[in-house]
């Protein structure tokens, strides 16, 4: 004699052992029969040890006979449950072994219930049962009822046996029963038992036991790279959302500046000068900085770039992209730093205390100031530190220090002195004060001059840079002759 058991994951096949244990079969293929069991759940699973349902209230302690359910009026235990049955030759020894679950004596539990019903205190049972994953359960002999096998179906029960469950062995999806039928029954059906023509509709009770549908996707359906891209963007709002609460940010939402270039995958012989004499073709730029190590001043091969305008910073960014400097292919991409809105904003804030007043994010008009749109104010102390800072003055620090207006007032002293300048250069000393103070008038020069001397600058930087590179060569060429 067999049931088939629809569930929601799959379909298992039972085999009942009716001469062994005539009266559990009996009240188990009258309950499929009655659709008893459809829209339970497997509320208690236990890793390679057993699946459990039969419960209509799944809490584990529902769920009654056959005859407790035909006399429903009837409070009498002898009823609602059975006498469990023994037998001494049936044993949990293979994994798909179905036994009734047992109040009694044998698992300590309703003791009133068992002195009235119990045989030899075996206990009692209901309508529970449940199904072995596990061989050789040895210490479950004598204790539970085994009424059957499960013949077909053993895939099924993998995937009921791998759900993830809460600390009470619950799956947090649920895993139901959907239909029951019973292919053969030898035995003839109680007084007053009406086989239904079609599958009952779960009563309010059975529905309050949902937790995760099983019909219900719990299981993301993007492909990894959406998903970790998703997740990035959850982690950095979170991040965001932390900084607003210790005040370390004005709002989470804050915009990175649009003007402001990322450089990466630099030689570390590269300078800042060099950076910035390279990407003035495209406009003003307020500042160039590679950025370096604290101690020991070292490159860490990436910079910030700030153009005046934004549409000078989109040109660079769409032509220098891969672009080969110092034999290096650079990564040119719109930085998304907010490091120096974070400086800004804790500089107002620690002013605004000291003074008693109060701050706020409209005071500082960041929504204009997170683009670095052109503004009256002075450019003093934004300097980028998004990691380390040199600790080095440097002729950024005074550009910064000095307005729009005191630039263009400078240029035209640089203009005025290009003459000069050109004649003192072959003259100059080469030591390092006089290259730093040629290297910025030659700056200043660049932009105020025609493209022809531009042109004669850019070569011989160029050639200055090749006869440092070859001396730097001969010096280690020297070093590993005198090792060997």
């Amino acid at each position: 004699m067999s049931v088939l058991i629809e569930t929601s994951v799959g379909n298992i096949v039972i085999d009942l052992y009716t001469e062994e244990a005539p009266q559990t079969c009996l009240n188990f293929l009258k309950l499929c029969k009655v659709k008893y069991y459809n829209f339970c759940c497997f509320h208690n699973v236990q890793r390679d040890f057993m699946v459990q349902t039969g419960d209509p209230t799944a809490t584990g302690q529902g769920g009654e006979s056959i005859y407790g359910l035909l006399d429903n009026t009837s409070s009498n235990p002898r009823k609602k449950y059975l006498p469990a049955e023994i037998h001494p030759k049936l044993k949990h020894k293979e994994k798909g072994t179905v036994s009734m679950a047992i109040a009694g004596a044998s698992t300590g539990s309703n003791q009133e219930v068992n002195s009235v019903l119990g045989s030899n205190n075996s206990g009692v049972i209901g309508s529970q049962f449940f199904i072995t994953m596990g061989e050789n359960l040895d210490y479950l002999d004598g204790r539970y009822t085994i009424f059957g096998k499960v013949a077909e179906g053993m895939d099924v029960l993998e995937k009921i046996n791998g759900a993830y469950t809460d600390s009470s062995f619950r799956p947090f999806k649920d895993i139901r029963i959907k239909h029951t039928i019973v292919f053969e029954d030898p035995f003839p059906d109680p007084e007053g038992l009406v086989v239904p023509d079609e599958s009952p509709l779960p009563t309010q009770a059975m529905l309050d036991t949902v937790r995760i549908g099983d019909d219900e996707e719990i299981e993301s359906l993007l492909p990894p790279e959406e998903e970790e891209r998703i997740r990035r963007r959850k982690e950095a709002q979170a991040q965001a959302l932390t900084l607003e609460m210790v005040g370390d940010l004005p709002f989470a939402e804050i915009k990175p500046p649009e003007n402001v270039l990322f450089v990466a995958q630099l030689n570390p012989i590269t300078r800042s000068e060099d950076l910035e004499l390279i990407f003035s073709r495209f406009g003003t730029i307020l500042s160039c900085e590679v950025i370096r190590d604290k101690k020991t001043g070292d490159s860490l091969c990436y910079a910030f770039i700030e153009f005046e305008k934004e549409e000078e910073c989109s040109e660079a960014y769409f032509k220098m992209n891969k672009v080969l400097i110092d034999d290096r292919r650079i990564h040119v991409d719109f930085s998304q730093s907010v490091s120096k809105l974070h400086k800004d904003w804790m500089v107002k804030r620690v002013g605004a205390k000291r003074n008693g007043e109060g701050v706020g994010a409209e005071d500082l008009n960041l929504e204009q100031r997170s683009r670095y749109r052109d503004g009256g104010s002075s450019r003093q102390g934004q300097r980028y530190d998004y990691v380390f800072d040199d600790g080095r003055d440097s002729h950024r620090s005074s550009k910064s220090k000095s307005g729009r207006d005191d630039r263009g007032h400078l240029r035209k002293q640089e203009s005025g002195r290009r003459h000069e300048g050109s004649s003192s250069s072959a003259r100059r000393d080469r030591s390092p004060d006089s290259h730093s103070r040629y290297r910025r008038s030659g700056r200043s020069r660049s932009r105020s001059a025609s493209p022809g001397s531009r042109r004669r600058n850019d070569d011989r930087m160029r050639d200055r840079r090749d006869r440092s590179r070859e001396r730097e060569r001969s010096r280690d060429r020297e070093r590993d002759s005198y090792r060997r």
